[in-house]
């Protein structure tokens, strides 16, 4: 008994470690890379079509990542993402320092390969999460995954404005291609699970067949219809913050990274403080409470007067996202089968992510006629009711089919696999 405990909780550090280096890369590439291209160009549009380009490769991916999570299993499917993408840093820093007049185009196509890349390193988590824990547990799980995510937040951008003041920002992204590195190393610390038959001819069968199981199961479909508002609405904010911070408010770098700090320290204290709410909050008004949050820090950021209400407002935006996140992980991983996780998660992702580069190539767009604060503000009060009544309806369905649903999806394979 002992033994077992001392190889889960070994298990759970080496899953934890490399999680957080992942992520901490990851926060570090986001932080320097629109400060780059906006400093580059001193262009909202270039920041807007940079994240459409980063984006929609992912939308592509995604299928693909899940079903490759599913054969190759979620150890091998992030060691090999994670690899690559290191390799993809180093080789964009050394080409942007030997030919700086290619700098912007470097990164945009550096931020392709990067996205593609992002939907197999998802992917991989969402499937080792499972491995790692009983359904039972699925919500404490989901949770460490929450605060790894936020906690790699908190740190990550405010070293990361520090690291650029002494070796620059086009530096930073050598020191991310080490961690994710690290990251990888990290990983291969799991243990090695089997791996399934690979058939290729199958391949488009259970594309498809990850389809059916989402469209079929209306719970888990309007969840992603409510992530996909949510997720609308903040690529705004996330695809112009560079030109908010150092543009419209005139502030230094340092506090676009301090903002992104104090974000995640907040959303990680939100957390923390997650099971005392739910003494007196169920998971779904939970979600409520966040999903309001969201919207009030939106349209707050819409009408901020400076920068100092502007930075408060999207700190509320991320800690509305944390409690709200609470719901979204642990009621999509309970609604799907573990076996066919991957499948479902790669259409599930795709259509929350696929509003990422909508959000931005509108604001692209309309950033000529109207200001930036203008289009937030729009687009939050025209969708926070809507979004509102989807979230009600999408808790009614989970109280009513969660017990059912792996039945369900039992039922759904024998029909369509």
């Amino acid at each position: 008994m002992g033994e077992s405990h001392s190889g889960e909780q070994r298990r759970l550090f080496w899953f934890g470690v490399g999680l957080t280096l992942g992520l901490l890369a990851e926060q570090t590439v986001m932080f320097a890379v629109p400060l780059l291209i906006y400093q580059s160009t001193g262009s909202v549009a270039y920041l807007g079509a940079a994240y459409v380009i980063e984006w929609l490769p992912t939308l592509i991916a995604y299928p693909f990542a899940g079903l490759m999570a599913d054969r190759l299993g979620g150890r091998r499917t992030f060691l090999a993402a994670n690899s690559v993408r290191a390799l993809c840093l180093l080789v964009t820093a050394a080409v942007c320092w030997r030919y700086p007049g290619v700098t912007v185009a470097a990164l945009m196509i550096n931020g392709v390969c990067l996205s593609i890349l992002m939907a197999p390193m998802r992917t991989a988590i969402e499937k080792t999460v499972l491995s790692l824990t009983s359904r039972a547990d699925l919500a404490v799980r989901q949770s460490f995954v929450q605060n790894i995510d936020l906690l790699s937040m908190a740190i990550a951008p405010g070293v990361a404005a520090l690291l650029a003041g002494l070796i620059g920002k086009l530096a930073l992204l050598l020191v991310a291609a080490g961690i994710l590195g690290c990251a990888a190393l990290a990983w291969s610390m799991l243990p090695r699970l089997p791996l399934r038959s690979s058939v290729p001819q199958r391949i488009g069968a259970d594309l498809l067949l990850g389809w059916k199981l989402l469209i079929h199961n209306r719970a888990v479909l309007s969840l992603a219809g409510v992530n996909f508002l949510v997720n609308f609405m903040a690529s705004v904010v996330l695809s112009t913050n560079a030109y908010m911070i150092t543009g419209l408010f005139a502030a230094a770098d340092g506090v676009f990274g301090l903002m992104t700090t104090g974000a995640g320290a907040v959303g990680l204290l939100n957390l923390l403080l997650i099971p005392r709410l739910l003494r007196w909050l169920s998971i779904y008004q939970l979600a409520g409470v966040g999903y309001a949050l969201i919207c009030a820090s939106l349209i707050s950021m819409g009408i901020a007067p400076n920068i100092w209400v502007y930075a408060a407002a999207f700190i509320g935006m991320i800690a509305g996202g944390a409690l709200y996140n609470v719901f979204n992980r642990t009621q999509r991983s309970k609604g799907v089968e573990p076996e066919h996780l991957g499948k479902v998660i790669g259409p599930f992702y795709l259509l929350n992510c696929v509003a990422y580069p909508l959000g931005a190539a509108l604001t692209a767009q309309l950033s000529g006629l109207f200001g930036v604060q203008h289009i937030l503000l729009f687009l939050a009060l025209l969708l926070a009711l809507p979004g509102a009544v989807l979230l009600q309806s999408t808790c009614v369905r989970f109280r009513a089919v969660l017990p059912n649903i792996n039945a369900e999806s039992g039922l759904l394979l024998h029909r369509y696999g």
